[in-house]
């Protein structure tokens, strides 16, 4: 099992390319930063957290993609990832541009961690009703992966048109960014990793014993090796029993948070967790 790193990244913290570089100094798979475009004042939808207030960093966090650019720039070997983009917020063209321009520039190293969102503001902003988003962001990320793969890609769906269509460049990564897909586990989930996905985030570790083998007979259902899938639990706060237990299910990354907070506060957790990789 692998083990990564994950900071709620946001203007007031340790920046996600100094994150990056500390993080592959000191041994660790990968590091993922999340996404918010925005945040409406507005409480129509209540925090996800389940508290009562929605916390502060949830109005400042940086663009992920530029992000792990920067990322890209100065690290060599650690995977660089999103947990969770939200691709139904996005122009899927452009969108599928932008990731595989940062795929090209980081030798393949992007792990593209997507959800469907939870804010109704959020994603009403954007044009998309709450009860359409998972159809947009599988039809989002299939036009994505058209894009990625095809010398002439083209896409039609209820919510993404493309006509035949050139993009470069293409992602070193083929035929598609590794995608991972976030959300609670259940049919509707499993149906869209086994068609589209390389992956599950799930969230926590509460049922993985008894989903994992649903997870891998919806995803040998349609033709694919369950044992090629990633299980990569985030932002976990570790202890040995809790990751024998991981290791013990099949999970293939384990990804533990860092506090958002500066470099003196987030270094010191960060070489605590270096025990895990021995």
């Amino acid at each position: 099992m692998k083990y990564g790193i994950t900071m709620f990244a946001t203007d007031q913290a340790m920046p996600a390319h100094e994150l990056a570089v500390a993080a592959e100094e000191r041994g660790f798979h990968s590091v993922y930063v999340p996404e918010h475009t925005h945040i409406p004042v507005s409480r129509e939808t209540p925090p996800a957290t389940g508290t009562e207030e929605l916390e502060e960093g949830y109005k400042r966090t940086r663009d992920p993609l530029i992000s792990l650019a920067a990322a890209a720039a100065l690290t060599d070997r650690i995977l660089l990832g999103t947990a969770v983009a939200l691709p139904a917020q996005h122009d899927p063209i452009a969108y599928a541009k932008a990731v595989a321009t940062l795929d090209e520039i980081a030798g393949g190293r992007v792990v593209l961690g997507v959800g469907f969102g939870w804010n109704k503001e959020e994603l009403r902003d954007h044009g998309v009703a709450f009860a359409d988003r998972r159809d947009v962001v599988r039809e989002v990320m299939l036009t994505c992966q058209a894009l990625w793969r095809d010398e002439v890609a083209e896409f039609q769906g209820e919510h993404v048109t493309l006509s035949p269509s050139w993009s470069w460049p293409k992602p070193v990564q083929q035929p598609r960014v590794r995608t991972l897909l976030g959300g609670a586990a259940g049919p509707k989930l499993f149906a869209n990793i086994a068609e589209w996905c390389d992956g599950w985030i799930p969230f926590g570790g509460s049922g993985l014993k008894e989903q994992l083998p649903e997870l891998r007979k919806a995803v040998a259902e349609v033709g694919r090796d369950p044992d090629e899938l990633h299980i990569v639990p985030m932002g976990v706060f570790p202890t040995p029993e809790k990751m024998a237990y991981y290791e013990s299910l099949g999970v293939t990354e384990t990804v533990l948070r860092v506090p958002a907070a500066h470099a003196d506060e987030v270094l010191p957790v960060l070489d605590t967790y270096v025990s895990y990789l021995q």
